[in-house]
């Protein structure tokens, strides 16, 4: 009994640490499209240089939104790993953001008519939460190779690329910093759903 209890677990730890996994969302800044509360399956198979514009990713924000390593002590970081492993609790330093702009993109805000633009085309982003303009914060990025630009689908609560715009790295963030993508929502059960469109 022990012993399918210790396979099950090492499974478990490898199908999550490598292939798949959920993560918790902590936030409304992802609204309309996930709700704080959500679960949402991650797809980790795939790479961060692979991730196209409007896709949902996973990204381990340390380094870039939180400080590259945690100043808690020994065994509160690892009651939060546990908590996080048995999804009773959040991660205080994962992330869910949409790529807005890949390498070789510039992206800007925004157009006469308000729009955010990549390329120079407008983004007409439906997925933006009712009321939040594209943004509030004025920029023109150009993303080089290993970047990409994320921004929250509810703007105006959302911390993202645009919230770095003045540190180093001008909020674009590591391509090896995603851990995946967020593919569809599993829990709640009313909310379940896929986010491949």
């Amino acid at each position: 009994m022990a012993i399918a209890l210790l396979t099950a677990f090492v499974l478990a730890s490898v199908v999550r640490g490598f292939v798949a996994d959920v993560y918790w969302v902590g936030s409304d800044s992802m609204e309309p499209t996930l709700q704080g509360g959500d679960r949402v399956l991650v797809d980790k198979l795939v790479s961060g240089n692979d991730v196209a514009r409007g896709e949902l990713v996973i990204f381990d924000g340390r380094g870039s939104l939180d400080p590259l390593h945690s100043t808690d002590p020994w065994h509160q970081q690892v009651a939060h790993t546990l908590g996080r492993w048995l999804g009773v609790t959040g991660s205080d330093t994962a992330y869910v953001k949409r790529v807005i702009g890949v390498a070789g993109d510039t992206v800007s805000c925004c157009t006469a008519d308000g729009l955010v633009t990549v390329n120079g085309r407008p983004q007409h982003e439906d997925y933006v939460f009712r009321g939040d303009e594209p943004s509030r914060i004025p920029f023109t990025v150009h993303v080089p190779e290993g970047r990409v630009w994320l921004m929250g689908d509810h703007r105006t609560v959302s911390v993202d690329s645009r919230s770095l715009l003045g540190s180093p790295g001008g909020g674009l963030i590591r391509t090896e910093r995603i851990v995946g993508t967020a593919e569809r929502v599993v829990w709640p059960p009313e909310r379940a759903r896929t986010l491949r469109e």
